[in-house]
């Protein structure tokens, strides 16, 4: 009797446990303070700025700068197999970065497929094959769409980066879902929904890449922009040019930290789970010496 007893209270604490995690999850995402803001250099030729705001709303926003014409600056867009239907494994941002010892990295392209009906049937998982939406390439090596009238950046060996206009030698590109900025204005589209949120832009100059990623869908803490606030944060920032990534549940931004560890620097909110990372088809990276 006892022995079953036992038995029943080591199954019982089993089934609660994973219950408990889910409501002190739940619940710290209304109890959580936001951080403060500050601003620091990452690695040589890497910034980044983390912009705490009360208004409009709550809002915890990440701005890396990134200098493309610093010592030792690389960049790398996910690589994929052309000869395969779906070309991409998925994979989460920071697996990513510890894969390709990258120093910095963001979530890329939107992707296919995907779906998220519960905390256990979602697609994809680790590994699982997905495809980018829009033209990708990498290194080199084409791997998406090349007909794709989706935005692209476009980015060369030597660290030149430009949107919509092909130039030298195919080397790395990445599309988006449409322009934020374009020639110093907002054009982005209608999109009124307060939504995590990931972006890549570029100074007048294209010397000066821009990464943002928005937190959102956490109520007290960051609760979202919408497509126009997002450009508005592009142009303060210096963003000449700016392009909308894949965003919601994907929304990552990670470095690599000490003892060369992956750090997952946002708060990323996959399946309504606060601090939960995506598994996303491609990514940003960023090659980057120490400073």
């Amino acid at each position: 009797m006892k022995k079953r007893k036992l038995t029943c209270g080591f199954a019982a604490g089993v089934i609660a446990l994973p219950l408990i995690f889910f409501a002190l999850t739940f619940a710290w995402q209304y109890v959580r303070p936001q951080p403060a803001s500050k601003t620091e250099t990452w690695f040589n030729g890497v910034v980044y700025t983390r912009d705490v705001r009360s208004t409009p709303r709550d809002l915890v926003i990440h701005v890396v700068s990134v200098d493309l014409k610093a010592e030792g600056i690389r960049l790398l867009v996910t690589p994929g197999d052309p000869e395969t239907v779906l070309p991409l494994t998925g994979l989460k941002t920071s697996d990513f970065l510890d894969n390709f010892g990258l120093q910095v990295a963001v979530n890329g392209a939107p992707f296919e497929p995907w779906s998220s009906f519960s905390m256990l049937r979602y697609y994809p998982h680790k590994g699982d094959p997905v495809d980018s939406i829009g033209f990708s390439a990498s290194e080199g090596t084409a791997y998406s769409d090349p007909h794709s009238d989706a935005p692209t950046l476009y980015m060369t060996s030597g660290n030149t980066a430009r949107f919509n206009r092909p130039f030298g030698n195919l080397y790395n590109a990445i599309s988006g879902t449409e322009m934020l900025v374009r020639n110093g204005k907002i054009v982005a589209g209608e999109d009124d929904t307060l939504q995590p949120r990931t972006a890549v832009g570029l100074s007048q100059s294209e010397k000066v890449l821009i990464l943002v990623v928005v937190d959102g869908r956490q109520p007290g803490y960051s609760e979202g922009v919408t497509l126009k606030e997002l450009a508005e944060i592009l142009m303060f920032y210096n963003a000449f040019d700016a392009m909308n990534l894949d965003g919601g549940g994907s929304s990552t931004l990670v470095r690599q930290g000490l003892l060369g560890s992956a750090d997952v620097v946002n708060n990323p909110i996959d399946r309504n789970i606060p601090g939960w990372e995506r598994v996303v088809g491609n990514h940003i990276g960023i090659y980057a010496k120490e400073k």
